[in-house]
């Protein structure tokens, strides 16, 4: 019908497919190596044939290594940032349905107080042990744990019921720990001078680890997991540990005549442990691998506790002695801010809300809490509680699992 446009599509067709027959019997017939093809060339065409051959493939920009972690640890989700799990809002689906609150721990009332942070009430009030001194998140996020350090118990708060349950024997809990695999409790026992690694549900002892310094405290952990560092208030010293073997590999005196380490935290970058000292008025910098004297960075009077912002830019240092608040950036490595409380007051232990915005410490000799806008600053509320509120536990949190404390989650 219309023959004019058919047709030379069709010798098209059919030449394309006899050249490219004969194309592929003449290279199955010669063979297709190279070398052959340059044999019959000139120098020149041998030598750039030859360079085809051997040309390198252009070389792949390698991947930022993730630290190999320890063994049964979940894996670092950013080596750029080990607190990328911990943004605004990113509740576990463990912890979803938990009621918002905070927990306070009252050392001279043996109580917690409940608070709720969206009235600034406190809704109860439970009866714990003897001289409670923090509220300590679960590994697996399910249990609160109040560190009962003279009634030498643990009582364990169900986070969403808020009915605490029946206490465990456990001597001389100062403060609690999570090995990042879950697999141990590391109880900071400060008076007994020990280091003990229980299981994290029975709180059975598996190993004591005899320390010489005094008044192990706090602590906190590589980015790998394969070491903490851990303060001794007493003594003014700091200890190295190595998380599987369960042993101390290293020990210092802190460079000032005096030194008090509180609380220790990792940067963001894994590279860098920071340490508040309530007597030196600063914040020590460690490097963590080599271990070497930290050299420190003067905050205010009485620095104590150290948390990071959910955006993993900035780190609050609460300075007890002086009611005020330090404000660290870590990229510009410097300290930019410093909030003071209206009418003074005594900022201690904490912790950051689930969506970041808020600051909660307690008023370690006021008998009270802070709330504080961590965008402005400014104090939002300051709630009565029980005598000498310590570690706080604002919960829940985001995070995968919690290394202790307050609230350390990765």
């Amino acid at each position: 019908m219309h023959p004019t446009t058919t047709t030379p599509l069709r010798v098209t067709r059919r030449a394309a497919t006899l050249v490219a027959g004969t194309l592929i019997a003449l290279l199955a017939g010669c063979g297709s190596d190279q070398t052959e093809t340059a044999a019959s060339g000139t120098e020149a065409e041998r030598a750039k044939a030859a360079a085809s051959r051997t040309k390198a493939a252009p070389p792949v920009a390698p991947k930022e290594a993730v630290p190999a972690g320890l063994p049964g640890m979940p894996p670092v989700l950013d080596p750029k940032d080990i607190y990328a799990a911990d943004r605004p809002g990113k509740l576990s689906p463990v912890v979803r349905k938990f009621p918002s609150r905070v927990y306070v721990p009252n050392t001279n009332s043996n109580t917690v107080s409940v608070i709720d942070p969206t009235t600034y009430k406190v809704v109860e009030t439970i009866p714990v042990g003897v001289q409670p001194q923090h509220v300590v998140p679960s590994w697996d996020l399910k249990t609160l744990w109040v560190n009962n350090n003279r009634g030498h118990t643990l009582t364990p708060i169900d986070p969403a019921t808020g009915k605490a349950g029946k206490a465990v024997e456990v001597h001389d809990p100062y403060n609690l720990y999570f090995t990042p695999n879950g697999k141990y409790a590391v109880v900071m026992a400060s008076l007994d001078r020990e280091l003990v690694f229980r299981d994290p549900h029975t709180m059975d002892r598996k190993k004591t680890v005899p320390v010489t310094c005094y008044g192990v405290n706090h602590a906190d952990f590589s980015a790998d997991g394969r070491y903490f560092v851990v303060s001794c208030e007493f003594s003014g010293e700091l200890l190295k540990v190595d998380t599987e073997k369960m042993e101390v590999v290293g020990q210092q005196k802190l460079p000032f005549k005096g030194a008090m380490p509180q609380d220790v935290k990792i940067s963001p970058d894994g590279k860098t442990f920071y340490i508040a000292d309530m007597m030196a008025h600063g914040v020590w910098v460690l490097d963590g691998e080599k271990f070497t004297t930290p050299k420190l960075m003067a905050t205010g009077k009485g620095a104590h506790g150290l948390y990071v912002s959910r955006n993993s830019r900035e780190m609050y240092i609460p300075n007890r002695g002086e009611g005020s608040v330090s404000v660290f950036d870590f990229a510009r490595n410097e300290l930019t801010k410093k909030w003071w409380l209206p009418d003074g007051g005594s900022p201690d232990m904490g912790g950051v809300s689930a969506d970041g915005k808020v600051l909660w410490l307690s008023g370690r000799y006021d008998s009270e809490v802070y709330a504080i806008d961590t965008r402005t600053g400014k104090q939002l509320a300051r709630i009565p509680v029980g005598g000498g509120p310590h570690g706080l536990a604002v919960y829940p949190q985001p995070g995968r699992y919690s290394l202790g404390h307050t609230g350390v989650f990765r």
